[in-house]
């Protein structure tokens, strides 16, 4: 969707689609680059614009594509309608630029393919109970075309995006990189919490809750991409089905703090009232009965999360604060962890050979993430690539896909 070339584009592959007798539904974001136009522009017009008028003027993004796409596809012939959010009537709470989606009405969706007409809908957006329109956040289009997927019963929700589907690590960095075939919703989801940008959180979320099956595909190909699916026997074979990382995060500790209860609650606490979302958390072993304390945080909160730490570090008589910016997480992702032992001492053991120093671990049952120094990562990310063999045949080979429910086109 990055101009008018590129819409004609995609209203040729819908065509394509409608003629092979499917029903669609398309969900489109805006032209790229567009959201980040008009919020430069809000910040231009107000130095603090309210964050109920930023959601109105940047969901203007949506609906040219949408009334673009719909005309596109009238000028071959196409009977197609857009719709905005309040048109379709999905509906959300009223927290603007992060709205969470309530419930979707579908009957007006209905109506529409009744009548024989692709249905286009202005991704990203809602509205709450009193009308006013809300945002859903970045990459908000995708949990639209889930959200809809899901209350009409679609056979697929297909997401179009610029990369082939979902692979085992980021080809950029790592050429040995192959696209998986088919991934569990929640490998997907902690592959896209821990750094991978194919999908949205969040619409990962609601396509588990409600069964969704998402095909990650590219516009640009006809090939087929990834699913993402419930977990299947045969997913567990395969011990780590990819490798992540993130570079906007940084790392405070607090030093020398008394190893008391209660600490914990008065550290972590003014962060969580301050809206600081704080990740991976160590606290080292008291031989003293003092111990240091050491979490990360987003680099956007780093300034505001440190000067609240510094306060409490003062009122807790600490020996004092310090900062890393320079650091990334680099985390291997796979079910087959649940039933298979020594994953954790491989991945350690892969990045000492190479000296990498590990500051930081966290994990769960299907994911291990190590905190590193930033200029390592690269090379974490190929050593570990290679030592868990993710550069072989894919044993996950997917299914012939059936028939296509709704559709969504992604801004590039």
């Amino acid at each position: 969707m990055a101009n008018l070339e590129r819409i004609k584009s995609v209203a040729r592959r819908v065509a394509k689609a409608r003629e092979a007798g499917n029903h669609l539904v398309v969900v489109v974001s805006a032209m790229a680059g567009e959201t980040d136009r008009l919020l430069a522009l809000a910040r231009e017009a107000c130095p603090e614009p309210s964050e109920r008028e930023t959601d109105v003027l940047v969901s203007t993004g949506e609906q040219v594509t949408s009334a673009l796409l719909a005309m596109s596809l009238q000028a071959m012939g196409c009977e197609a309608v857009s719709l905005l959010g309040h048109q379709v009537r999905i509906f959300t709470d009223s927290n603007y630029s992060t709205a969470r989606i309530q419930t979707v009405d579908r009957s007006r969706l209905d109506k529409e393919l009744a009548e024989g007409k692709i249905v286009v809908v202005a991704g990203f957006q809602g509205i709450d109970e009193n009308g006013n329109i809300t945002t859903l956040g970045r990459g908000g289009s995708d949990l639209t075309a889930v959200a809809i997927a899901a209350v009409l019963g679609a056979d697929l929700c297909e997401i179009y995006t610029d990369v082939e589907g979902v692979y085992t690590t980021d080809p950029g960095i790592c050429p040995e990189a192959r696209k998986i075939a088919r991934i569990s919703y929640d490998e997907m989801l902690e592959m896209a919490s821990l750094g991978a940008k194919v999908l949205q959180t969040r619409s990962v979320e609601f396509a588990k809750k409600y069964s969704v099956p998402i095909h990650v595909r590219s516009s640009f190909s006809e090939e087929e991409g990834t699913m993402v699916v419930q977990e299947e026997r045969d997913m567990e074979r395969v011990v780590v089905s990819g490798i992540t990382y993130r570079t906007d995060e940084g790392k405070i500790t607090i030093k020398g703090v008394r190893d008391v209860p209660g600490v914990a609650a008065k550290i972590f606490g003014p962060l969580a009232d301050a809206n600081i979302v704080v990740d991976m958390i160590i606290q080292d072993v008291s031989d003293d009965g003092l111990t240091n304390v050491t979490f990360t945080v987003p680099k956007g909160d780093m300034v505001k999360a440190l000067k609240i730490v510094k306060k409490v570090a003062k009122e807790l008589e600490a020996r004092g604060v310090s900062s890393d910016e320079d650091i990334a997480k680099v985390s291997i992702v796979g079910v087959g962890m649940r039933s298979h032992s020594g994953v954790a001492a491989k991945m350690f053991s892969s990045l000492a050979q190479e000296g990498i120093n590990i500051q930081m671990i966290s994990t769960s049952e299907i994911k291990i993430s190590c905190v590193i120094q930033a200029k390592y990562k690269e090379l974490a990310i190929r050593v570990l690539h290679k030592a868990f063999g993710l550069g072989e045949e894919d044993i996950r080979q997917a299914p012939p896909l059936v028939g296509r429910g709704a559709r969504r086109r992604r801004a590039r």
